[in-house]
């Protein structure tokens, strides 16, 4: 099926057109005796004049034709490229179907004019599948001969629609007309929106130039889809440019409001941590003096129930060891300023950590002294469970608390051995002999005058009397006894 045939005398003659554009009838190449001397310009076989049941003109092959591109074309790809022959005829253009370019580098569907001559639009009529690839070919080969394009589709949702030049058509119902459904848009209220409006009316915009391809930097209003390229006037375009430099304006008054504002919070916090470090300074002064005043006094029965019975500690003081910082369990076990957690201090007594604070005992004092320290839990849940319940008070640090965990079995060492409790008999021999029990093995030790870090995870024990050693030792050699030179 096609519209445009080669008449031998009369040249080119269009079946869509009164007079043929030739100034002749339908009925001087239809049914006529001899056949009208008619012939495709695509393959130039012969053609003759038909007219369809519903009244429809068009020129069809002679048999034995060869496959030809104008007789694969469907009827309604050979209906919608009339529809925008007639319109672009309404608009006021020149309009000719199936014109071929220069050496058949093309071949526009229908070719609308200036009278003039100033310009030349191709219509393009796309129905069948095209990759984008493929249609920005087609139209780059056009514009390389200063044809521009626009092209046309009626399905529902082409999916090239906006790699090029063009707008997808729909003919809404009891309408005479097809209508621009997408592609072409104006900019207001900040987004896109559509422009309902005929086919007619768009091709005048465009012959005469009040609408033109733009690549939009705003999202088009719900529900149109965005598209690479759409059809606007050229003050929708400055709409666009004036939107975005406002927003443009906005965005940077917002990020200094907001710098001023992360400014403010950061001296605010800068002078809460000086104050801060007074507090804490002065809170682990106090806690070393009350360690100092709990050795001098030797009350440790909170520190022996607190090694022997809190799962984790001897891991936790292992901990502390890694990171170079020898530490011990704290005389001052028990001193409501550590909540409820162990104080594992240093060598001069000075708290360095403190093992598993109960979290709704950290007020006043406590807070002062725990916020600025290293608190190391039994587990990774206990710590969780410490950080989740110190978010809902006001009790929290501006930087956090400094937090830790080991895995601590079950069951501590001490609860493994029985026979070893807080009320097991102590030695009180003048010149005790010890053997320290370490991993297993037996060391030889000696008491001292401070507390060797050994002593906070393993016990020592008196030969002479047999009873746990529970003031300051320290072992006397890294080698342990050999089975037969072990004490009895």
């Amino acid at each position: 099926m096609a519209f445009r045939a080669v008449h031998a005398e009369w040249g080119t003659v269009f079946a869509h057109l009164p007079d043929l554009g030739c100034e002749r009838s339908w009925e001087a190449v239809w049914k006529t005796r001899p056949p009208a001397p008619l012939t495709c310009d695509e393959c130039r076989h012969p053609m003759y004049a038909k007219t369809s049941r519903s009244g429809l003109r068009f020129f069809a092959h002679a048999p034995g034709a060869p496959t030809c591109a104008l007789g694969l074309e469907s009827v309604a790809h050979h209906l919608l490229k009339l529809e925008l022959a007639s319109a672009a005829r309404d608009a006021g253009a020149h309009a000719e179907l199936e014109v071929p370019g220069p050496q058949g580098a093309w071949r526009a569907d229908v070719l609308a004019t200036d009278p003039a001559g100033s310009w030349k639009t191709a219509l393009e009529a796309q129905l069948a599948p095209i990759t984008g690839a493929d249609i920005i070919a087609r139209t780059e080969r056009m514009r390389a001969d200063s044809v521009t394009s626009v092209w046309f589709s009626d399905r529902p949702r082409p999916p090239w629609l906006g790699t090029v030049p063009s707008v997808r058509l729909e003919r809404p119902e009891a309408a005479e007309h097809l209508m621009v459904a997408e592609g072409l848009m104006k900019f207001e209220s900040h987004s896109w929106m559509p422009v309902p409006t005929s086919l007619t009316h768009f091709l005048t915009w465009v012959f005469t130039h009040r609408i033109g391809p733009h690549t939009p930097r705003t999202a088009p209003r719900y529900p149109q889809r965005p598209l690479p390229t759409l059809w606007t006037a050229p003050q929708y375009i400055s709409a666009e440019n004036a939107h975005l430099i406002e927003e443009e304006r906005r965005q940077r008054e917002h990020e200094k409001r907001i710098a001023a504002l992360q400014e403010t919070q950061a001296k605010k916090r800068d002078e809460i941590r000086a104050k801060n470090a007074v507090s804490r300074a002065k809170a682990l002064d106090e806690a070393a003096t009350a360690e100092k005043a709990a050795r001098a006094t030797r009350a440790g029965r909170l520190r022996e129930i607190a090694i022997h019975y809190r799962p984790g500690i001897d891991l936790a003081l292992a901990t502390l060891a890694d990171h170079g910082v020898i530490a011990t369990v704290g005389f001052s076990t028990g001193d409501p300023r550590y909540a409820g957690g162990v104080p594992l201090v240093d060598e001069s007594g000075a708290p360095t950590a403190v093992f598993d604070p109960d979290p709704g005992r950290v007020r006043g004092n406590a807070f002062s002294l725990l916020a600025g320290l290293l608190l190391i839990f039994p587990s990774q849940t206990s710590q969780r469970r410490f950080e989740k319940a110190t978010k809902r008070t006001r009790h929290t640090p501006i930087d956090g608390y400094q937090t830790d965990f080991v895995d601590a079995p079950p069951t501590s060492s001490a609860r493994s051995h029985p026979h070893i409790s807080p009320r097991a008999l102590t030695c009180t021999c003048i010149a005790p002999q010890l053997v320290a029990r370490i991993q297993n093995a037996e060391y030889p030790a000696q008491p001292s005058d401070q507390m060797d870090p050994a002593a906070a995870l393993f016990r020592a024990q008196c030969r002479t009397c047999g009873n746990k050693y529970d003031r300051p030792w320290r072992r006397t050699s890294s080698t342990p006894f050999s089975r037969t030179e072990r004490p009895a």
